[in-house]
């Protein structure tokens, strides 16, 4: 036990050394501090800790403010105006590309949907260049002899990716209203029925469903991303579309009438989230959105880290080109404060991320600067009446969120994913490398082409991903950041529990887990999954629709 004390003892004055050389500089600093006073060094840690702190504390009471408008707007439920006399024209484009496993799942769906075959057109909007192409083909044309009325479109050149393929089926679409729907989607049988009747408001423009999820049960990482998209669709879409703030079109599970489209300038490439893009564009004109959260139509999360670091990198990128391309034109608008706002935030969220890198890199100097009785020494007091309510507001305020989500779409359950919630502050905190990349890619003004989400027909635990290889998320040079900072917080942990900090501790191991979880699960998550199922002997199953 001794030798051990001794050694952490070494280790601890080692890992100070190398952030506190000796030398002159060193010796001046312990004398400054043995006067209580602070000089540049210290300043130059402590104020952008604080700083960066504050920002984030700031940015998670601005999800505090949207449970709070929330629940003051919760009575205030969609309504449709009246009952449609009679039903119009209806257009539903489906965009893919390379979705060989999932798009006659997707079809099939579409085609069951409840409504009147003469007014119902389907497109398939295919920029394939795999077997998917010949798999949608021939869907299209058995469907045809059946009466369908369904048309096949494929692009040589994928010019404008999603938003081209979009824009290039509403040149000849037939409906008075475009329902879109992606890849690994499913609409229910009812969906236009229960959407249609909100059109009868010659002022609503769009209509946007709440997404479910066929798969949350499959591993831990689905469960996650089903928490965070609920807290979206709940909280986010909730509190803004009651409480009139705008909000945005989700790129699928939706209908637009077809003038909204047009009058806001139609569908545009130059950022990664069209969707979003084109609903600022849209409200700015003054067309309204209406958000349903008891209609749900189901989807496939992605199974996989990197597929689920690669959605996240787009919506980041995508939402700050968004806000670089439009908050000029909001800011500069009549609308009133509160939606300017809102809008500010919305489309700066992602800017967190860069300040959570930083703030993780600066975390442990700031305790060492505050290791020793000075006027930032780092005691019980000062923690709880500096640090603790900030941690609090940029933390607690997150899971918080999260958790009243669940309470509302599962009363009776709600408790049980709770045990989830750690585990979704540390995922996001590993996420802030990759997402950072997209911030900084963003600002710069660094194009990159629409990298798709790969989707694999994987609806419960019985179906491995291992049987379904072709569309597997790149790795990239992230998890190995990521593995670093993981081994960075290590050190501050041991250096926290030496110096006595306990009370850092929970928020470094936040930091620990969100780094190492997502550093490894990007390198290794298929070939740990290959070397269970060869221990247990369970074959691999592969359960790719078919359609008969």
């Amino acid at each position: 036990m001794f030798r051990l004390e001794l050694l952490g003892q070494s280790l601890l004055q080692y890992f100070e050394t190398l952030l506190f050389p000796p030398g002159p500089y060193r010796a001046f600093v312990e004398q400054v501090r043995e006067n209580q006073t602070l000089e540049s060094f210290d300043l130059f840690i402590l104020i952008p800790y604080f700083t960066i702190l504050g920002i984030l504390a700031i940015y998670g009471l601005h999800r505090s403010h949207l449970v709070f408008l929330y629940y003051k707007n919760k009575g205030k439920k969609p309504r449709p105006q009246k009952v449609l006399s009679s039903l119009p024209p209806i257009t539903v484009q489906l965009p893919i590309y390379n979705e060989m496993f999932v798009v006659e799942r997707l079809i099939k769906s579409v085609v069951r949907m409840d409504y009147p075959r003469h007014l119902l057109e389907i497109q398939v909007l295919d920029d394939s260049t795999d077997e998917t192409k010949f798999l949608a083909r021939r869907c299209v044309d058995q469907l045809q002899k059946t009466g369908v009325n369904i048309n096949y479109f494929h692009r040589q050149q994928r010019s404008g990716y999603k938003a081209g393929a979009l824009a290039a089926g509403l040149r000849v679409a037939k409906g008075e209203f475009i329902a879109i729907f992606d890849a690994d989607f499913m609409p229910n049988p009812s969906f236009l029925n229960e959407t249609i009747h909100y059109f009868s408001n010659p002022k609503v423009g769009m209509v946007q469903t709440r997404w479910g999820h066929i798969n949350q049960d499959y591993n831990l990482l689905t469960q996650v991303e089903a928490i965070i998209l609920d807290g979206h669709f709940v909280m986010e879409h909730g509190g803004r579309h009651r409480s009139g703030r705008f909000f945005n079109f989700n790129g699928t599970a939706g209908v637009w009438r077809l003038e909204a489209i047009q009058s806001a300038g139609g569908w545009q490439h130059d950022t990664l989230t069209e969707d979003t893009d084109l609903s600022y564009r849209a409200q700015l004109l003054g067309w309204q959105f209406i958000y349903l959260p008891d209609v749900v139509c189901s989807a496939e999360l992605p199974v996989e880290m990197n597929a689920f670091k690669n959605q996240q990198f787009r919506w980041a990128k995508g939402l700050v080109q968004t806000g670089l391309k439009l908050l000029p034109q909001i800011v500069k608008s009549n609308l009133p404060l509160k939606i300017k706002t809102e809008a500010a935030f919305h489309l700066s969220a992602n800017c967190s991320y860069p300040l959570m890198v930083m703030f993780s890199l600066i975390f442990l100097p700031a305790m060492i600067v505050r290791a020793v009785p000075a006027r930032f020494y780092l005691d019980w007091f000062q923690f709880i009446l500096i640090d603790f309510p900030l941690l609090m507001a940029a933390t607690m305020s997150v899971s918080s969120f999260y958790a009243l989500s669940q309470r509302e779409l599962y009363p009776d359950q709600w408790t049980k994913k709770l045990k989830y919630l750690p585990f979704l502050m540390s995922a996001g905190i590993g996420l802030s490398i990759s997402n950072s990349l997209a911030v900084l890619e963003a600002l710069l003004g660094i194009k990159t082409s629409f990298k798709r989400t790969p989707k694999n027909c994987i609806q419960s635990s019985e179906t491995s991903l291992l049987a379904k290889p072709k569309y597997r998320g790149k790795i990239g040079c992230t998890p190995f950041l990521e593995l670093i900072l993981g081994t960075y917080f290590s050190f501050a942990i041991f250096y926290a529990w030496s110096s006595e900090h306990y009370f850092t501790m929970p928020f470094l191991m936040l930091f620990l887990v969100g780094f190492f979880y997502t550093g490894l699960m990007s390198l290794f998550q298929n070939p740990l999954a290959r070397l269970l199922e060869q221990n247990s002997s369970v074959p691999v199953v592969d359960k790719t629709s078919s359609l008969k």
